[in-house]
């Protein structure tokens, strides 16, 4: 299931990085325009496909760590888990707002299920790294760290917005919004990634060991 979620995983990022290369999406600027832009053009499918795949190997992710007891399943991670995954679903089923149009309570259900899901993917990440790796720190910090990024980028949109509110440039123009949510976007794959890589070398390791004769055992002849 870990390699599965994995292959999914990369099959959205290989997904949303050809966006940037493919016309006619390749005009969007990734300085200044979200990756939901993507979604307004005829290269909409693209975009769905990439979230639909990065929600899969997320909901494989957190089913894998429950199937190896690692989380309970009714349980915080879970929750949290569930709650960035369900986000991706409803960003693709309601795409953002198009400004030349309009806003749209489509376009509203799609900016509150980001915020949800870009605060829900790393608290899960923190909370399952110790369960997932208890005896290899190194992929346990890798994950901390990748989901404190996250927050990190979040948290300067955040900033952007209290000084909207204090009356300051809009928060879309307080800091290069693309850069930030790209910047954003990778290390919530990261942090996926990681957990995801940990766990398959984490099976790989166990299967090799149980496979591994001791000492003075004969081999089976069959």
């Amino acid at each position: 299931m870990a390699r599965a979620g994995l292959f999914s995983l990369m099959v959205g990022v290989v997904l949303m990085l050809a966006l940037h290369v493919v016309p006619p999406t390749d005009q969007i600027s990734p300085v200044r325009r979200t990756l939901s832009e993507y979604a307004l053009g005829p290269n909409k499918w693209m975009f769905d496909v990439a979230v639909l795949a990065v929600a899969l190997g997320s909901a494989l992710l957190f089913g894998e760590l429950v199937r190896r007891r690692a989380i309970r399943t009714v349980s915080a991670p879970v929750v949290f888990g569930a709650l960035w995954t369900v986000s991706l679903l409803v960003i693709v089923a309601y795409p953002k707002n198009n400004w030349a149009i309009g806003p749209s309570m489509g376009g509203m259900v799609h900016r509150y299920a980001s915020i949800v899901g870009w605060v829900a993917l790393p608290l899960a990440v923190l909370l399952v790294a110790r369960a997932a790796f208890p005896e290899m720190a190194g992929w346990r910090w890798g994950a901390r760290a990748m989901a404190l990024l996250t927050l990190g980028w979040f948290g300067a949109i955040l900033v952007g917005v209290v000084n909207w509110l204090a009356g300051g440039v809009s928060w879309w123009r307080f800091l290069p919004l693309g850069i930030v949510e790209r910047g954003l976007a990778a290390s919530a794959a990261a942090a996926i990634g990681v957990v995801l890589v940990g766990m398959v070398r984490t099976s790989r390791v166990h299967s090799d060991t149980n496979q591994t004769p001791t000492a003075g055992s004969v081999p089976s002849l069959r």
